[in-house]
């Protein structure tokens, strides 16, 4: 009969953890959490202190029977959950829903599911840590406050079955923010020119880029200085000015956090953030490998370290040194260091390969597709942030053309160093492997043609998963395992739809946004969220009692909540008719708003069940058919504007089209970008001044 009890988490990793231990040993599973906050209510008492109140969870009663059941027997019981403040919490819920009091109960933790690790966690049992345990506890508690607190307020305003969480709204927020950005942009007109030139001992032609005139840097804003500094290029002699050879070395990438790991599986990859985490999860916990069995094949998948242990650095180095080369093996270890003051979580190591020999080849055929592409990534990463940066021979050509300059630059690699193994999926380093040897200066080169290119500056890029993941970790907002669910709680919501990666707000999204902003400011405050994360951190480490932050957070909030309930009772949304008749009961239909934004409903609910697409004119005639112009959406959800022909007219805008106003310069339909307008029409894009007055934008 087994002696020791283990009690991990997910069902997967009993067995994988099964297989290190003997018969001694019994592995079970708590399926994640069995005990939380009640649903029905808020669950923590702000006239008891906020003392949270947990109940076990639903479904749980016969998994804790069975877990009770093994541990009255076993002489020592070791909770081995998830080594992180949330798995921290799971094993102190364990030990009251289990009712372990007086019994031999340890903390054990491994960053890596193989034999040594699980069998050396063994060797260094400890007690549960109430400061991570406590910092968890403060997480959970806020976030109930504030989606319990502020949910029924978007209930009230917009619809029911909206919900607001403390970081879902900061970085609903960041997406607004970027999508209004976005809509105000002015595109700028600029010109570039490059010289094709020919020198003596070369055998191709040389393009040159012009940069400016002797006094600086130039930059070309209309066709009109384009032409004049051509015209006078045409006359000019080109010289060689300078030429500066040198070196230059890359520093290695790091190796993978989850924040990063999320960021390239999107960009490489073209994961969304919840399946790289689902994957790496299964890599975490266990694979089957032939001739090894069950083996976690990577290290814990939730770290915002880049610490590597001494061990695994080691045995990088020598597989880099026989398959590579000693020249490839870095000595070094990279510096940790915090990004936007937060604390790293260092107790953990990066996410890397648990066996460097562990090739993606070699285990090709005990992988599903997706699990070795992601293994492919990590394994990669990992083995290129060990291998010395690459090396290149630059030359840096400047050119004189009368007082305008123009400039060349070319590099060969010298030596690929980690580029043997990995690029970065944002590497814009291009070597061409060309090094300009019989450039001299005072060299005359001969003009053969002169390139001129217009261009206009772009927009911010919209938001994807990964690049809101960057943006969400730089400015300190939330901690490697909010990412996934954050971004996934706001996609389901419809707050927030995703096309071709790209996020894009919804009309819903816009309207919870509104009211954060509006009425909760500080919850929405990106600095007010990452200010709460560093409070979180200062839990953890013993230095803030928990319910502090929590007693110094609710009174702010529950102001704010009372004075929104009583805006909100004046700004009650009633239902508007619009101007269409029920086709089946004859009544004026009205606007309703559901899921997916505005329809049209019959007001005879029940005995009338009619309802229709709401079509909103904006007043604006179509340019093509001449009917009215509606507000649409995309599958999707993301608005647009379009004919109210539908598919029977080709006109489609995703700028609202602005009434009474056309393009002075063509005649076309003028949208509005920030606090000018621009020309619909894409060979003209003539910019013009708004009128007086708001009559020309009736919304």
């Amino acid at each position: 009969m087994a002696k020791y009890l283990v009690i991990v988490e997910s069902p997967a990793k009993v067995k994988t953890i099964k297989k290190f231990l003997g018969s001694n040993y019994e592995v079970m599973a708590s399926m994640g959490h069995v005990r939380d906050l009640p649903k029905s209510q808020i669950g923590v008492s702000p006239d008891n202190d906020f003392e949270p109140k947990y109940i076990t969870i639903r479904g749980k009663g016969d998994l804790i029977a069975g877990l009770r059941k093994e541990a009255k027997k076993a002489e020592k019981i070791y909770l081995a959950t998830d080594p992180d403040r949330e798995g921290e919490a799971i094993s102190w819920h364990l030990t009251y829903a289990l009712k372990l009091e007086g019994k031999k109960v340890y903390r054990i933790t491994f960053n890596e599911i193989t034999k040594n690790a699980v069998k050396e966690s063994l060797k260094h049992p400890r007690e549960i840590d109430m400061d991570l345990v406590d910092a968890q506890q403060a997480r959970r508690v806020l976030d109930r406050m504030v989606g319990y607190g502020i949910s029924p307020v978007l209930w009230a305003k917009v619809k029911r079955g909206l919900s607001a969480g403390r970081v879902q709204s900061v970085a609903l927020r960041l997406i607004c923010e970027r999508e209004d950005e976005i809509a105000a942009f002015i595109p700028e007109e600029y010109w570039t020119i490059d010289a094709l030139l020919s020198a003596k001992g070369e055998k191709k032609p040389l393009t040159a880029h012009f940069t400016g005139n002797e006094e600086g840097k130039i930059t070309i804003g209309s066709k009109e200085e384009k032409q004049k500094i051509v015209d006078s290029l045409q006359k000019e002699t080109f010289e060689i000015l300078d030429v500066k050879k040198g070196e230059r070395s890359r520093k290695s990438p790091l190796p993978f956090t989850t924040s990063t790991l999320q960021q390239e599986a999107g960009k490489v990859l073209n994961f969304s953030t919840q399946k790289t985490m689902r994957i790496a999860q299964q890599l975490y916990e266990g694979i089957d490998v032939k001739g090894e069995g069950t083996i976690g094949i990577i290290t814990y998948l939730r770290t915002d370290s880049i610490r590597i242990a001494d061990e695994a650095i080691a045995s990088a180095k020598e597989y880099i040194t026989d398959n590579y080369g000693e020249a490839y093996a870095r000595d070094d270890v990279p510096e940790q260091k915090a990004k936007s003051g937060k604390k790293i979580q260092d107790a953990h190591e990066a996410i890397r390969p648990t066996d460097i020999a562990r090739t993606p080849a070699s285990i090709k055929e005990s992988l599903s597709r997706d699990q070795l592409r992601l293994y492919t990534l990590i394994w990669n990463r990992y083995v290129a942030c060990r291998m010395n940066g690459p090396k290149y021979e630059t030359t840096n050509v400047k050119i004189g053309a009368g007082s305008y300059r123009f400039s060349i630059s070319a590099s060969k690699c010298l030596f690929d160093g980690f580029l043997k193994v990995y690029t970065e999926s944002d590497d814009k380093e291009k070597s061409d492997n060309v090094v300009l040897t019989d450039l001299k200066k005072g060299m005359k080169l001969t003009l053969k043609e002169i390139e001129d290119k217009q261009h206009f500056t772009q927009a911010p890029a919209h938001y994807t998963e990964s690049s809101l993941v960057k943006a969400l970790e730089e400015q300190g907002i939330g901690r490697p395992s909010t990412y996934a669910p954050t971004i996934t709680t706001i996609i389901t919501r419809r707050y927030v739809v995703k096309e071709d990666r790209n996020l894009f707000v919804t009309e819903m999204g816009e309207a919870v946004n509104k009211i954060m902003t509006d009425a909760f400011p500080s919850i929405v405050d990106v600095r007010f969220t990452a200010n709460l994360e560093m409070l979180l951190d200062n839990v953890e480490e013993g230095e803030i009692a928990w319910k502090t932050i929590v007693r110094n957070f609710y009174p702010d909030l529950e102001e704010a909540v009372k004075k929104a309930e009583e805006d909100l009772a004046k700004v009650e949304i009633k239902d508007e008719v619009s101007d269409v008749k029920c086709d089946q009961c004859g009544r004026m239909m009205v606007i309703k708003y559901g899921p997916h934004g505005k329809f049209l409903a019959c007001p005879g609910f029940p005995e009338c069940r009619n309802t229709k697409p709401y079509l909103e004119k904006i007043g604006v005639p179509c340019p093509v058919c001449g009917r009215d112009i509606v507000i649409r959406k995309t599958k999707k959800g993301r608005k647009f504007y379009g004919c109210e022909s539908g598919s029977d007219c080709t006109f489609m805008s995703w700028q609202r089209p602005v009434k009474g106003v056309k393009c002075e310069k063509c005649g076309s339909l003028m949208v509005r970008k920030g606090n000018k307008l621009m020309c619909m029409n894409e060979d003209c894009k003539h910019l013009q001044d708004m009128p007086a007055g708001d009559t020309a934008f009736t919304d």
